[in-house]
């Protein structure tokens, strides 16, 4: 019996322990994968140590992609390019989110598509800035406290969003239960030459994706990202 994991929180509505645990039933592998919620990391390391030491394999999900590096012993060249870790195997850091989100969004990608915006600075979004610039699609971060370099939500005028027609959101921001929230975008300048990525896959369709769509744009949600990702990792792990 092999045994997989992910660490993170919360975990309730873990993506990838209803993935794995489907294939192992439907492919008939002797694994288990469980869910393992850290509170907080840096009071919880000994329970970490144990897990990166026992399991076969491990992904890493908000908020610990990049907090959880110093206790691996190395990254992968991908891992150390995007500065974020969501995949381990004896206690190598890797990235997988990258190849998911390059995978998903390539096919939408048309010849004008040149600049983005990417919404939140977290593990997520450095995965997202990576696979973008592999794609030809210079990045531009957004935050609600920018930093050098990034811009805030009062700085998205009509002007910058006909410029960025790619607009990816790498917040938690419209994921279940928080079904009524979203960035603070300003839609009434998104157009029919716009694509809308979320990250969230649960739900569906987020009020994100729900408000670009009513202006006409393009959308796309989280869930080919997690499935792209998910065979990464498991092509790591074996």
């Amino acid at each position: 019996m092999r045994h997989f994991g992910i660490i993170g929180y919360p975990l309730q509505h873990s993506f990838s322990a209803k993935y794995f645990s489907e294939k192992f039933a439907r492919e008939h592998i002797e694994a288990e994968y469980s869910l393992y919620p850290i509170e907080d990391l840096t009071t919880d390391e000994v329970r970490l140590n144990d897990l990166l030491e026992r399991l076969d394999g491990l992904n890493v999900t908000m908020p610990y992609k990049q907090t959880i590096i110093p206790y691996l012993k190395r990254l992968d060249a991908t891992a150390e390019a995007v500065g974020a870790v969501n995949v381990v195997h004896k206690r190598v850091g890797y990235n997988t989110d990258c190849l998911g989100f390059m995978e998903s969004l390539k096919p939408l990608l048309r010849d004008f598509d040149k600049q983005a915006l990417v919404l939140g600075t977290g593990g997520a979004s450095k995965a997202v800035c990576y696979g973008l610039k592999q794609l030809g699609v210079a990045p531009t971060l957004v935050s609600r406290t920018p930093k050098a370099g990034m811009l805030g939500y009062e700085d998205l005028t009509k002007e910058v969003l006909a410029a960025h027609t790619v607009v990816v959101n790498c917040t938690p921001l419209g994921m279940f239960p928080d079904v009524d929230s979203c960035p603070a975008l300003p839609f009434e300048h998104i157009t029919t030459r716009h694509l809308l990525f979320d990250c969230v896959y649960n739900p569906e369709e987020t009020l994100f994706l729900q408000r670009g769509k009513e202006r006409g744009a393009t959308t796309q949600n989280g869930i080919g990202m997690l499935i792209g990702q998910a065979k990464a990792a498991w092509k790591i792990w074996n």
